[in-house]
C-alpha cells in the first residue's frame, strides 16, 4: 500500500558548519497531492551554495540541497490525475505557493509571501529521492537527457525571467555581467532572438566558455564593453558591479539583478548611474508560467546547456569546483537509477 512506503535513501545534507555530508535519509510516502520521484540528475546551482555557506538564513536545518532535478515518477499520491508511474519530470526551486493571495491571483506567484522553495524548506535534489506537488512538476518529454535538461531547471527558467524583465530591444545589445550556468543558456536565447550579447566575467574558464560563442565582446568583470549597452543582467553576485553596469547602459536601458543573494552595493551616483531613466531591476525566484515558456522555447531551440558532470559520491567536490570557479557553464550531479521500491 501507498502508505506504507517509507524508503531510506541515500542524500546529501547541510552539516550547519558551511559544510555537506552523505548520509542515509527517510523518505516518507508522497501526500495525496505529490508524487514520489527517483532522481536521475540534478544541476548545482549558486544558490545551493548560498544555503550550503549560510549566506542566506536557514530555514531548516540539515536540509538536502538541489533544485534542478529531473527524475522518474515512482509513485503517485492519490489525488493525483496528470501524472502517472514512468513519467519523466523536473523539479524546479519553487515548491509551493499559497494559490489565494493578491500575488497568486494575479499571476505574480513568485512574490507570494508563503512560498515554499525546493532544497531550502524542504528536501531537494542532492538525494536518490525526492518528493514534489504534482502542480510544480514539470513534465518532461520521454527520450530526455537528464543531464543536459537539468540545468534548464533554474539556470534556464531565471535566465529566461530576467532576459523578460530586461526590456532588451529587437537586435539590442545584452551586456551579461558573470558568465556561468545561467548566464550561458541566456546568450544563447539572445542569440537566438537576434540580439548581440557582450560577456563580462571573472576567470579564465569563464571567458573561454564565452568566446565559444559568438559574442560581440568578451571581457574581465569590470570590462567596459566598446558599445554602450542597451540591457545589462547581472549574474554575478558582487553588488560592486550594479554601478559599473549602469553606468555601461545608454540612457534609456536596463540593469537587472537576477540572483538569490547579492553583496552590498555601492553607493549610487544618481547623474551617473540612475539619471536619463535608466531602470535597475531584480529578479525574484520565477513563476510556474516562466517555467513551462522557457521549456517549451528550449526543445523549439533544442538548447545544450555546456555541462560539466559529476557523480553522485562527488558532490561536495561540485560545489567546492563552483565555489573555487575551477569549472565553467553548468555543473551537473548524474545520479542514475537506484533500487526502485515496491
Amino acid at each position: 500500500m501507498l502508505e506504507a512506503l517509507v524508503i531510506i535513501t541515500e542524500a546529501w545534507v547541510t552539516t550547519g558548519d558551511h559544510g555537506i555530508s552523505r548520509r542515509d535519509r527517510a523518505v516518507a510516502a508522497p501526500e495525496a497531492d505529490e508524487v514520489l520521484v527517483e532522481c536521475l540528475a540534478c544541476g548545482v546551482c549558486r544558490t545551493d551554495l548560498h544555503v550550503v555557506d549560510g549566506e542566506l538564513p536557514p530555514h531548516r536545518s540539515a536540509v538536502v540541497p538541489g533544485h534542478q532535478v529531473v527524475g522518474l515518477v515512482i509513485a503517485t499520491g492519490p489525488a493525483v490525475r496528470r501524472l502517472q508511474r514512468g513519467d519523466l519530470v523536473g523539479i524546479a526551486w519553487l515548491r509551493e505557493t499559497c494559490g489565494s493571495c493578491d500575488y497568486c491571483l494575479t499571476g505574480r506567484e513568485n512574490l507570494c509571501a508563503s512560498a515554499r522553495f525546493t532544497g531550502y524548506d524542504a528536501d531537494g535534489g542532492f538525494a536518490r529521492h525526492a518528493v514534489v506537488r504534482e502542480a510544480f512538476a514539470y513534465p518532461l518529454p520521454a527520450g530526455t537527457d537528464p543531464v543536459a535538461a537539468a540545468p534548464l531547471l533554474c539556470a534556464g527558467i531565471i535566465g529566461y525571467r530576467a532576459l523578460r524583465r530586461a526590456n532588451l530591444p529587437p537586435g539590442g545589445h545584452l551586456g551579461l555581467y558573470g558568465f556561468g550556468s545561467s548566464a550561458h543558456i541566456t546568450a544563447a536565447l539572445a542569440l537566438a532572438a537576434g540580439a548581440s550579447v557582450s560577456a563580462m566575467t571573472r576567470g579564465d574558464a569563464n571567458r573561454d566558455l564565452a568566446r565559444t560563442m559568438p559574442l560581440r565582446f568578451v571581457g574581465d568583470e569590470a570590462s567596459r564593453p566598446p558599445d554602450d549597452l542597451d540591457s545589462a543582467i547581472l549574474f554575478a553576485p558582487a553588488g560592486g558591479l550594479v554601478p559599473v553596469a549602469l553606468e555601461a547602459t545608454r540612457p534609456g536601458g536596463t540593469v537587472v539583478v537576477a540572483g538569490i543573494h547579492l553583496s552590498d552595493i555601492p553607493v549610487l551616483g544618481y547623474e551617473e548611474h540612475l539619471f536619463h531613466e535608466r531602470d535597475l531591476r531584480s529578479v525574484t525566484c520565477n513563476t510556474r508560467a516562466d517555467g513551462r515558456e522557457f521549456l517549451r522555447l528550449a526543445q523549439n531551440l533544442s538548447l545544450r546547456p555546456t555541462v560539466t558532470t559529476y557523480g553522485f559520491d562527488q558532490v561536495d567536490r561540485a560545489l567546492d569546483d563552483l565555489r573555487a570557479g575551477r569549472a565553467s557553464g553548468s555543473l551537473v550531479v548524474s545520479i542514475g537509477r537506484a533500487q526502485t521500491p515496491t
